[in-house]
């Protein structure tokens, strides 16, 4: 019997990519109960992430257009879901 090879999902968008690098870098969350996506300003995984687009951009995406895109994403997402009661 052949064992299937895991695979990463298919990412359609450079933007989903960058989303699917920072959460792999763990710089970004998704909020549980919403689904918003959440910055956890950690600067270690910011720069993994960053580190990770300049290693492995997608396909035909130059190094410069891959962590400009990494770099929007992040400058996108807050740091609290909209949809959550603040803590106030």
């Amino acid at each position: 019997m052949l064992m299937p090879r895991e695979r990463r999902p298919s990412i359609r968008t450079v933007r989903g990519w960058a989303i699917s690098v920072l959460q792999e870098a763990g710089a970004i969350r998704q909020c549980e109960e919403h689904g918003w996506m959440q910055d956890r300003a950690d600067p270690h995984a910011r720069e993994r992430a960053i580190d990770i687009a300049r290693q492995d951009p997608p396909p035909r995406t130059s190094l410069d257009e891959a962590v400009a895109e990494v770099r929007d994403v992040l400058d996108s997402i807050g740091d609290a879901c909209p949809e959550c009661p603040s803590d106030d």
